[in-house]
């Protein structure tokens, strides 16, 4: 088991760098074509005005920051990975936005404290959960910002794709944890005021944290 982990790992190491160009082709098909959806389910929480700052961490290939500038917002993405970097920059070029994305660990965010209306993460890893994480998220956080996250979202067309997806999800380790324990979620993320509901995306159920910081 000790090995089987370690090669879960490693293959979501290679698909957020050197395979990194697959990410969204392999989202596609993870999701039977809601990849999309999912993300944006976020979209609706972020309690922001038009132009307001907003950070999104794990930004991966640079869709939900093609939807957070479409939107208006100043938007801002932050990852580890040098290689989503490069793809989110030609996305938002080739769509004529500015790239305002920086790279770095979560842990340890470049931000003065207060800067954002809300933040913004989905499907990251187990790095959103890191107590350094969740503690540099709300100094970064204006007051009674918003923090939402898109840990995972299930198949519930019950066909013979959605059961070998939803297999495969729990072999690899995506369904423990969040979403499915709502007292563990909110302890994930004190001090922050937190909820957890659902939206619907096609044969899905999204889940989505939305943590606030309290004054």
């Amino acid at each position: 088991m000790r090995l089987w982990w370690r090669l879960i790992r490693f293959g979501f190491r290679l698909l957020y760098n050197e395979l990194a160009f697959t990410y969204d082709w392999v989202s596609w098909i993870v999701s039977l074509g809601a990849w999309r959806c999912w993300g944006r389910t976020s979209l609706k929480y972020l309690g922001a005005e038009k132009g307001a700052h907003i950070l999104e961490l794990a930004h991966g290939t640079g869709n939900l920051q093609l939807d957070l500038n479409t939107q208006g917002y100043h938007a801002v993405g932050y990852d580890l990975s040098p290689a989503m970097g490069q793809i989110a920059r030609k996305k938002l070029g080739r769509s004529g936005f500015p790239s305002r994305l920086a790279r770095g660990r979560a842990q340890m965010l470049p931000f003065a404290a207060e800067t954002f209306a809300a933040v913004v993460s989905t499907f990251p890893t187990d790095f959103i959960t890191a107590p350094e994480t969740v503690r540099e998220v709300y100094r970064v956080l204006k007051p009674d910002g918003i923090f939402v996250i898109v840990p995972n979202a299930l198949l519930t067309g019950g066909g013979l794709s959605e059961r070998t997806l939803e297999l495969l999800y729990r072999i690899t380790g995506q369904r423990e944890g969040s979403g499915s324990r709502a007292q563990v979620v909110i302890e994930w993320f004190q001090p922050f005021q937190v909820e957890v509901v659902e939206e619907r995306c096609p044969r899905s159920v999204v889940i989505v944290i939305i943590a606030r910081k309290t004054r």
